[in-house]
């Protein structure tokens, strides 16, 4: 999937793809705003040739994992070795009824086993030992969202060297640290309220004083890359030294996603 890729809330279109894919971007992610019968993929596919896709999650509890395998296949048969299924058991305060993170998890693997779903193939959000642990065990690897590099390191220790890696992380591209600070704030204020969140953030170091809103300016900016395109390279490239594989770049600015990653490219060494 190559060392960066694209984080997006909803599908990009065809001809965005296609930028994202000659600016050497590995990948695109979606996240679970996208439909789970993966009808949004093949547009994608259909008009780029080595593009990577991936799910940035598939909602064990909105997506029953039959219909999820069988577009899967689907996919994966018409586009051999282009997509990877990420899946997540999502936040404790969004989901009515609820079973711990780690059990929903392992049954739903259970049924993806039993639907032919390549253990190779799928991918876990994780942010604690023991998902990251279950993410090597039963999947490809992990998927991190809203990490630092210091995340990753942990994450690579626990899940060793052979499991697949790709931390997802924020870029405002401005050189006004007050502004950037502001649409940080904006992008993590949700993350606030949802304890996966604080305390993936307190086994990292952070205080209670940091991750009470609006959050710490050394949260913020450890988790909202800023500057220039060099400085936002440095940062995201702190993950590859820290572990990771990959690196899902999510552009805060939706609207200017293909301007950032256009400036960002060049400072990444695509």
């Amino acid at each position: 999937m190559g060392r960066f890729g694209a984080w997006t809330g909803n599908p990009v279109s065809p001809p965005v793809a296609r930028e994202i894919e000659k600016l050497g971007y590995g990948a695109v992610w979606v996240n679970s705003t996208a439909p789970s019968d993966l009808s949004w993929v093949d547009p994608i596919f259909e008009q780029t040739t080595t593009l990577k896709a991936a799910t940035g999650i598939v909602n064990i509890w909105a997506s029953p994992a039959g219909p999820v395998a069988e577009a899967f296949h689907r996919v994966d048969q018409k586009y051999p070795g282009r997509f990877l299924l990420g899946i997540g058991a999502g936040h404790r305060e969004h989901i009515s009824q609820w079973e711990k993170p780690y059990d929903a998890l392992n049954k739903y693997l259970d049924e993806l086993d039993r639907y032919g779903v390549p253990a190779d193939r799928r991918i876990l959000a994780a942010l604690g030992d023991r998902v990251l642990q279950l993410s090597a065990a039963r999947g490809a690897g992990a998927h991190p969202y809203l990490t630092t590099p210091e995340h990753t390191a942990r994450a690579r220790e626990v899940m060793g060297p052979a499991a697949f890696l790709a931390p997802e992380h924020k870029v405002v591209l401005s050189s006004d640290a007050g502004s950037a600070r502001v649409l940080g704030r904006e992008a993590v204020d949700l993350y606030l309220g949802l304890n996966n969140y604080l305390n993936s953030w307190k086994r990292i170091g952070f205080s209670d004083k940091d991750i009470t809103k609006p959050g710490s300016d050394d949260l913020i900016d450890a988790v909202i890359a800023h500057g220039t395109a060099p400085q936002i390279a440095r940062r995201l490239h702190q993950h590859l030294t820290a572990g990771a594989d990959h690196v899902a770049i999510q552009v805060i600015e939706a609207d200017k996603l293909l301007p950032v990653l256009t400036a960002l490219a060049p400072a990444l060494g695509l």
